[in-house]
């Protein structure tokens, strides 16, 4: 009788062990669809041979500091990868996220990393090479709405960085240049994706300023419109940063997986499915494989530049900051 009881015991652990299935909710930046559509399924194979377990990850995207409201207001998210350090900070503020996230996981919870470029039309009729070839009388530029966008923010510090690199660090004259950059933009999307369709699908604008990952995608998917990317001589490190977003993982008993799933996009595997997608990584074998896919260029930070993002979210943008006095096209 007991070996009977025993066997039936063994075969329902069995059963609920083959049964067994994780979930969680990855809320991540707008532009990252396709990124993590390609991340998943390497993860979940990875995740089954490791324990057994299969796993269900869901993604939400949107621009990056819309995705922190989301969450701040209910949003279950496990997990977050997003584009802004900013945006995770406010969950940090708000206790949601660890205190110490930036210590979690290496370089600064940043797995990866991009800048902001450009993709103009076929034969760059423009002749467009470099930011200040954005501000000309007649050039069409295309980016998202940096009051609502992280993307967009990213253009924006760039296109200030690149002022002030060339005028000697002269604060005016580098807020007249990105005043001239805004009044060439004809519409400001909410989102990067949005403005990617602008461009790719309205066919509004002569050159797309987004992430150099997202340039490399779009030029992909519509081969046949023949879009070139091109790479400034100056742009600003946009790092990725990810965190666990502890208050609902401890609540739903998924913090054990979400921490697996953020430590893969840190292993080798992980960096070369972040490579193949055009972003740049820290692993250095995997750069070695990818060298020639990534022109080099001088990049700066916003620490460097600007004293950090305390002092951007201060002096540029806080409502009534430098943001404000020279977005012209709002």
């Amino acid at each position: 009788m007991k070996t009977r009881i025993l066997a039936a015991a063994l075969t329902l652990g069995l059963a609920t062990q083959a049964s067994a299935q994780d979930a969680i909710l990855n809320v991540s930046y707008d532009i990252g669809r396709e990124l993590f559509a390609a991340v998943n399924p390497v993860f979940a194979e990875k995740w089954k041979a490791d324990t057994g377990r299969d796993v269900t990850i869901d993604q939400s995207h949107a621009g990056s500091s819309r995705q922190a409201r989301a969450i701040l207001e209910g949003l279950p998210a496990d997990v977050v990868t997003f584009n802004q350090t900013t945006d995770i900070q406010v969950l940090a503020d708000s206790g949601l996220v660890d205190e110490n996230w930036r210590e979690a996981f290496p370089n600064n919870a940043s797995p990866y990393y991009s800048l902001p470029s450009f993709l103009v039309r076929e034969g760059n009729p423009k002749n467009i090479e470099d930011w200040d070839d954005l501000v000309a009388e007649g050039v069409q530029v295309i980016f998202p709405n940096p009051k609502t966008s992280g993307n967009a923010r990213y253009t924006y510090l760039a296109a200030y960085a690149f002022a002030l690199d060339g005028n000697g660090g002269d604060q005016e004259a580098a807020q007249d240049f990105v005043r001239a950059l805004f009044a060439n933009v004809p519409v400001f999307d909410t989102g990067g994706r949005a403005s990617t369709a602008t461009f790719a699908e309205r066919g509004l604008g002569d050159v797309l300023v987004t992430f150099e990952a997202e340039t490399a995608q779009i030029a992909a998917q519509y081969a046949d419109q023949g879009f070139q990317q091109v790479t400034p001589s100056l742009s600003l490190l946009a790092e990725f940063p990810v965190a666990i977003v502890s208050e609902n993982t401890e609540r739903k008993g998924t913090t054990e997986v979400s921490k697996a799933y953020l430590d893969f996009l840190y292993s080798t595997e992980g960096q070369r499915v972040l490579a193949e997608n055009a972003n740049r990584v820290h692993d250095e074998t995997v750069q070695a494989e990818f060298a020639d896919k990534f022109p080099e260029l001088r990049l700066v930070t916003v620490e460097d530049v600007f004293g950090g993002w305390d002092k951007v979210n201060e002096e540029h943008l806080a409502e009534g900051a430098i943001l404000d006095s020279v977005f012209v096209n709002q």
